[in-house]
């Protein structure tokens, strides 16, 4: 029960990893602090675990390419449980498109809240973290390691977060501040339903999906959790995840190829489908 008693503020919580990062550390103990944009299914998701678990639990509306939301949750949570121990910067989405389908604005869109959005957490919660030498979780993604064939922008997005990490793990070593880089691969989530479509993509198309690679929400979150209770700096999170980071270390052309490969394969299914339905 290492998480007992502890103060955790987790972004992006209304769902998905969030969602159920936040279930499963209530009934380890933690007290939580939970901001999302969709504040209805955070005082239901409040409720569900106030009403079973021995953890307190407060929630915020909480956008992150707003720092005064931010900053005003922070507070929030400082004034009720007086600490924060672990900052898990998990709010994100995914602009889909292929370079000459996507403009400048779906680009600045998805760093907004990928990238700059995990800069305004950290900004908002650093004091607090550095008086409690606590831990800062930053959630990227496989899509860190491998650009995929119509996911450039959430790529970018994600790959940046592998370098901001990186740097400021030895940043805010000194001040007793450890950083951990939590990468899950395709994990069933709502950041495909949540997945935003280029300005120039046909509105009809949806994001190809590799279902079989997909894992169950609840078991990339014990694998997350038992990476952050192990004090990983860095962790890919699923079997496949690791695989496809190694092999991209290994054979990045082959595996690039490869990928790209079953990219087109979902592609021509899915246009498929949708054409049968026509």
């Amino acid at each position: 029960m290492a998480f007992r008693g502890k103060v955790f503020f987790i972004t992006g919580a209304s769902s998905g990893i969030g969602r159920e990062m936040a279930l499963q550390l209530s009934r380890q103990g933690a007290l939580l602090l939970l901001g999302a944009r969709n504040l209805k299914a955070l005082e239901e998701l409040k409720s569900e675990i106030n009403s079973v678990g021995p953890s307190r639990c407060e929630v915020a509306r909480c956008d992150v390419t707003r720092r005064e939301e931010l900053e005003a949750c922070v507070a929030q949570g400082l004034k009720l449980f007086g600490r924060i121990d672990t900052v898990v910067a998990n709010a994100g989405f995914g602009v889909y498109g292929k370079l000459e389908e996507c403009d400048l604005e779906d680009f600045r869109r998805q760093f907004d809240t990928n990238v700059f959005g995990v800069l305004r957490t950290i900004y908002a919660s650093l004091d607090a973290l550095k008086k409690s030498r606590g831990q800062l979780a930053i959630i990227g993604s496989v899509g860190g390691y491998i650009g995929r064939p119509g996911l450039s922008a959430y790529s970018m997005s994600k790959f940046s977060l592998r370098g901001l990490a990186q740097s400021l793990r030895e940043e805010l070593r000194p001040c007793g501040v450890r950083v951990a880089l939590i990468s899950p691969g395709m994990v069933v989530s709502d950041v495909r339903k949540n997945a935003v479509l280029g300005a120039r993509v046909d509105k009809g198309l949806k994001f190809p999906e590799t279902q079989f690679l997909r894992v169950k929400t609840k078991v990339a979150v014990a694998e997350i959790l038992d990476a952050l209770r192990k004090g990983k700096e860095e962790a890919v999170i699923t079997r496949h995840g690791r695989v496809l980071a190694g092999l991209m270390r290994l054979m990045p052309g082959l595996t690039t190829r490869a990928l790209a490969g079953l990219h087109r394969s979902q592609e021509r299914k899915l246009l498929g489908a949708e054409d049968a339905r026509i």
